[in-house]
């Protein structure tokens, strides 16, 4: 690779490279199998490699369920309408809030050091991470010698693996140091321990234990474990030290395990599991290991590519290439943030796993910015926006399985806070499931948190056409609907039914007397309370997942009177409002928000994610989106800024995303090309972008197949194979001067197929035109069959 990238002989949309080691954690380069994660920093004289596993969280299985509180909704209700905010705030926090009021934090497991020896100084440095396969590497030369490392994340064999090498024998020389890591913060983290011993002559062990948190008992048990396999000189242990002397090669090996069995079940043998690990792997060199691990992982990367035109600044370091690209367009850096969203996914969320967190699966730090948890006013759902169209169907598998997880709590919540049928689900979540509000009532009262999780469902049928796949979660969306008949309470205006109480996430109105008030349950003072009855964001998303349950109905032959009802209080939900100013209310009540330019679009959420804004689309509501982006403005948090790309390609405006995408690497990215969350590392914009950038090129949301429907300038010609869109269709296409030039279709589930109609088109199917139909809005349809390829031109 190190001559590869000197010669300019890579591509540009798959390569991060550098010319310096990483500084802090957040330039490191990440690898994962989906379970064990590690940030690399390709040092030369001392190598960090920071590691985690999945499911290392503080605390053990628990529940926030509090009883009784529902006999108190009414009050809270009452209190709302009659538009004492800050009483049913009070009442709120007092009675349905969920016990303990946070949750439990995403831990770091361990750091490996490396110390080299005669590696001090160094030239002809490079390090890189390549997304075809999935391996960070960094080269240089010390004392004439060249010395190389590569690092992969192995999903076959469940090891992380680090391939020291260099040109000249007997050479390798290093002291290795497997370190566990404490909570140093709070005192309560007492009750964590960690312990470092040697295994054999040839590794090191680390055991240790969860903390206790909020009263929660720390039940997490660990081991991870270090191998090395040496060709040539010495190896020994001595005390809590790893050390090689003269060899030509060494291959490490990294296993870890807790107790995890799922979020109610901790019984597993941590010991056991690594020593399976390792028994897997006794009889296999690093050859087998490395090509089993390449296999695996391109079968889902090699799915899609896409190619964007490269500059000579294409072939820059990642660093630079971020730098001129805000003054010289570098088309293909879009592709390579299109794709690192996929590495990504790949690596933190694969069946059977967790779903990705806040950070996706890598982590340094004991107290993590959010816990590093599954925020679901916004967060975990964009984490999973591109999993779909970006081929990754099998990696919505965890998130799917989380969701079934919480309605067990979430039944629960729904019972004993509400006093209502099926499941509910807040704002935030951990490994446990917990399910009540928590932080405050100023987050709490987001009760969609569920609801939204629910329309993924939804999606994965739409992209997969999955019969059963729909039979079995069908009872998840249903029981998400069944709480929302129960709890939505007619608007004294006599025509709307709506959620009370509501909030818009995270964002403080101008309206509701609202002034700085101390709040008795967080005991900080905010700028009020963001209680409501009716959000923009609670109507839409409603309107969508009942939407979705009618017609999954429709899908699996279903017909009664519960189905009726929801069609009808389908028709009662407060529709979109434009307010006085001519931009999108955000609120039931014509308010604004008290934070100028605030990085939620939650009243947005009907034009993208949802569908319910692009249905429902005029002339005027077209311009009170448009007033609202305006409005906020294109900087923003990571997050803020991915969503904002993604709405302005909806309103098909590709160059206004462009703008905002070169902003975001700017000021929102690190080098690592890792998204920010204001300073903190956050993955969900890696994803947000990867999805906008689909949403610049195809269009699937409105019952057809739109291409190239927000192309920027510069994206003037390109490649996109193997993106797919909803009805199960996988597409390839091109197009040269901004004008589509190819598509090929693959119907993998013999759906109709809707395209946009130009004069003269053709589709054919092994040479032979297939007839279709011409359709009043500007679109034709044929039948498919499943499996068969379809060109049109």
């Amino acid at each position: 690779m190190p001559l590869l990238i000197d010669k300019g002989q890579f591509n540009p949309s798959t390569l991060l490279w550098y010319k310096t080691p990483a500084k802090k954690w957040d330039e490191a380069l990440p690898v994962g199998n989906g379970r064990l994660g590690a940030m690399v920093f390709g040092s030369n004289s001392e190598e960090r490699i920071q590691l985690n596993e999945e499911t290392y969280w503080s605390g053990g299985p628990y529940s926030t369920v509090v009883k009784g509180g529902a006999k108190v909704l009414p009050e809270i209700q009452k209190k709302v309408f009659e538009e004492k905010y800050l009483a049913a705030h009070n009442l709120f926090g007092r009675n349905l809030m969920g016990y303990p009021v946070e949750q439990m934090k995403y831990q770091c497991l361990a750091n490996l050091h490396l110390f080299f020896k005669n590696q001090d100084s160094v030239t002809d440095y490079k390090r890189w991470l390549d997304l075809e396969s999935g391996i960070t590497g960094v080269s240089y030369m010390a004392n004439g010698i060249t010395y190389q490392r590569e690092v992969l994340a192995s999903a076959p064999d469940q090891v992380i693996v680090i391939r020291i090498t260099a040109d000249k024998p007997g050479s390798i020389s290093f002291t290795a140091n497997l370190r566990g890591e404490r909570n140093q913060v709070h005192s309560n983290y007492a009750t964590d321990y960690f312990r470092m011993d040697p295994y054999g002559n040839d590794g090191l062990i680390l055991t240790g234990k969860s903390a206790d948190y909020m009263g929660v008992e720390g039940k997490m048990r660990y081991e991870a474990r270090i191998k090395a396999m040496p060709e040539g000189g010495t190896i020994k242990t001595d005390d809590v030290n790893l050390i090689i002397e003269n060899a030509n090669s060494v291959t490490l090996y990294f296993a870890a395990a807790t107790n995890f069995v799922n979020y109610k079940d901790v019984s597993a043998d941590q010991h056991q599991r690594v020593t399976n690990y390792f028994k897997g792997i006794e009889n296999k060199n690093y050859n087998s290991i490395l090509t089993s691990a390449l296999i695996d992982y391109k079968k889902y990367f090699n799915r899609v590519s896409l190619q964007l035109s490269n500059t000579a600044n294409s072939f820059l370091p990642t660093p630079e290439r971020v730098k001129k690209i805000q003054t010289e367009p570098d088309p293909s850096m879009a592709a390579l943030s299109y794709q690192f969203g996929r590495y990504l996914m790949i690596g933190s969320s694969r069946p059977g796993t967790e779903p990705a967190n806040l950070q996706g699966i890598w982590n340094d730090n004991m107290n993590p910015m959010w816990d590093s948890k599954y925020t679901t006013n916004i967060n975990t759902e964009m984490n999973y926006w591109p999993v779909e169209s970006g081929n990754l169907s099998e990696c919505a598998e965890p998130l799917v399985r989380m969701i079934r997880e919480l309605t067990d709590q979430g039944s629960q919540v729904a019972k004993e806070h509400y006093g209502a049928r099926g499941w509910v689900f807040h704002q935030n979540t951990d490994i446990w499931r917990v399910a009540a509000p928590m932080d405050g009532p100023t987050w709490g009262t987001f009760t969609v948190g569920g609801a939204w999780l629910c329309t993924h469902i939804w999606e994965h049928y739409q992209y997969t056409m999955d019969k059963e796949f729909l039979k079995e979660t069908y009872p998840l969306i249903e029981g998400s609907v069944q709480f929302f008949m129960d709890f939505l309470v007619p608007h004294p205006n006599g025509k709307w039914l709506v959620t009370n109480p509501s909030t818009s996430p995270e964002n403080f109105p101008d309206g509701g007397g609202n002034k700085p008030y101390f709040d008795e349950v967080t005991g900080g003072f905010r700028e009020g309370t963001t209680i409501c009855a009716g959000s923009s964001i609670d109507m839409q998303i409603l309107y969508d997942l009942f939407g979705y349950f009618i017609e999954a109905s429709k899908a699996l032959g279903k017909d009664d009177a519960f189905i009726e009802s929801v069609k009808a209080a389908r028709e009662k939900l407060v529709p979109p409002q434009i307010g006085r100013d001519g931009s999108l209310q955000e609120w039931a009540d014509d308010w604004k928000s008290l934070e100028k330019n605030h990085r939620h679009f939650s009243h947005m959420y009907g034009l993208y994610p949802g569908k319910v804004l692009y249905e429902k689309r005029t002339p005027a509501l077209i311009e009170s989106y448009k007033k609202v982006l305006e409005e906020r403005g294109d900087a923003s948090t990571g997050f803020s800024r991915a969503w904002k790309m993604a709405l302005w390609a909806r309103m098909n405006d590709g160059n206004r995303a462009n703008k905002i995408y070169k902003g975001y690497l700017k000021d929102q990215s690190c080098t690592s090309m890792f998204a920010l969350c204001g300073r903190a590392l956050q993955v969900d914009a890696n994803f947000g972008v990867s999805a906008a950038v689909t949403e610049m090129l195809m269009q699937s949301h409105d019952g057809f197949i739109k291409l190239l429907p927000a192309l920027p300038y510069e994206w003037s010609e390109g490649a996109f194979k193997g993106v797919c869109a909803r009805g199960a269709f996988e597409l390839d296409f091109t197009w040269e001067n901004k004008t589509l030039k190819q598509l090929s279709i693959l119907s993998k589930a013999g759906e109709v197929c809707r395209l946009e109609y130009k004069p003269g088109l053709k589709i054919s199917n092994n040479g032979k035109n297939i007839k279709y139909k011409k359709l009043p809005n500007g679109l034709v349809e044929f039948q498919t069959i499943k499996g068969s390829i379809y060109q049109a031109r």
